[in-house]
C-alpha cells in the first residue's frame, strides 16, 4: 500500500525550493539553457531505469550521470561558490554566527575616526571630480583582492586617501582596500559585474564596485570622474548620488562593529 505522509510533502517542498533557487542563480547568470538541458536529460533518465527498466541504456545514463555531476561541479563553480556565499550571509545566518563573537563587541560603537576621514575624502574629491574606488571589508575576507594590489598597511586618513587617488598617483585607477580600520592595499583589481540592468551611465568603477559588492558583503564607494556623484554599491545594490550626511549614515549602519 502507497503512503503518502508529512515527510513526503516536506521532501516535496525542499526540492521544488531547491530547484526554484538553482533555477533563479543560472538565470542570473545566463546558463538557463544549460539548466533546462540538466533539467530535460535527468527527466529523460528517470523515464528510461525507472519506469521503462531498460538495463542498458539506464547503465550508460547512469554512468554519464555520476561522470556529469563532476563535470557540473567544474563548469558552474563560480555559480556554486556564489550559492554557498549566499546561504552563509543570509541575514539570519550572519545573526547565530554573531551569537558566538565576544560579548566585550557587543554594543560598540563605530569607530568615528576611520568613517569621518572616508567620508571628509570622498566629498572632497567628488568637488574637485576625481574618481576614486574605496572597498570597505565586513565577514567576507578579501585577501585575493587584496593580493592584486600594493599592500599599504596605515591608518585611515584623509589625505593619504585623497593621495592616492589623484590623478597623476600610479595607484588612482585600482581600488583601495579598508580592513580593521585601516587602509590596506591600494591598486587593486576586482571582478567586474556584467548585469545587464545597470544604468548605462554608469563607467567601469560602478561595475567593479557592483562586481565585489555581489561576490562578497564588502561595501564599495565610488566617487565618479564625470559626474561627481557619489554611490555605494552593497549587497548587489546601489545606492546613488549620496550626500555626505547619507553616506556617514551607511556608512555607520554596515561598518563591521
Amino acid at each position: 500500500m502507497f503512503y503518502f505522509g508529512i515527510k513526503d510533502i516536506i521532501d516535496i517542498v525542499l526540492v521544488a525550493l531547491m530547484l526554484y533557487y538553482i533555477y533563479r542563480l543560472m538565470k542570473e547568470s545566463r546558463s538557463l539553457n544549460v539548466f533546462i538541458g540538466i533539467m530535460v536529460f535527468v527527466l529523460v533518465w528517470l523515464f528510461v531505469s525507472q519506469i521503462l527498466e531498460m538495463r542498458l541504456l539506464g547503465s550508460i545514463l547512469d554512468k554519464l550521470v555520476s561522470v556529469g555531476v563532476l563535470a557540473l561541479i567544474i563548469l558552474f563553480q563560480e555559480e556554486i561558490r556564489k550559492f554557498l556565499y549566499n546561504l552563509g550571509a543570509h541575514q539570519r545566518m550572519r545573526s547565530l554566527v554573531k551569537l558566538f563573537k565576544s560579548s566585550s563587541k557587543k554594543g560598540a560603537d563605530v569607530d568615528k575616526e576611520t568613517i569621518m576621514p572616508i567620508v571628509m575624502s570622498c566629498m572632497s574629491m567628488s568637488k574637485k571630480y576625481v574618481g576614486a574606488l574605496i572597498v570597505i571589508e565586513r565577514s567576507a575576507p578579501l585577501n585575493d583582492i587584496v593580493a592584486t594590489g600594493d599592500v599599504i598597511d596605515a591608518v585611515v586618513n584623509q589625505r593619504l586617501i585623497e593621495n592616492i587617488f589623484f590623478k597623476n598617483s600610479p595607484l588612482h585607477d585600482g581600488a583601495m582596500v579598508i580592513s580593521n580600520q585601516r587602509i590596506r592595499a591600494a591598486g587593486c583589481i576586482l571582478p567586474v559585474s556584467h548585469e545587464s540592468n545597470i544604468p548605462k551611465e554608469l563607467g567601469l568603477r560602478h561595475r567593479a564596485a557592483m562586481g565585489i559588492s555581489q561576490d562578497s558583503d564588502a561595501i564599495a564607494i565610488v566617487c565618479s570622474e564625470e559626474t561627481g556623484s557619489i554611490s555605494v554599491a552593497i549587497n548587489g545594490e546601489f545606492k546613488l548620488r549620496l550626500s555626505a550626511e547619507e553616506l556617514e549614515r551607511i556608512l555607520t549602519e554596515e561598518m563591521p562593529k
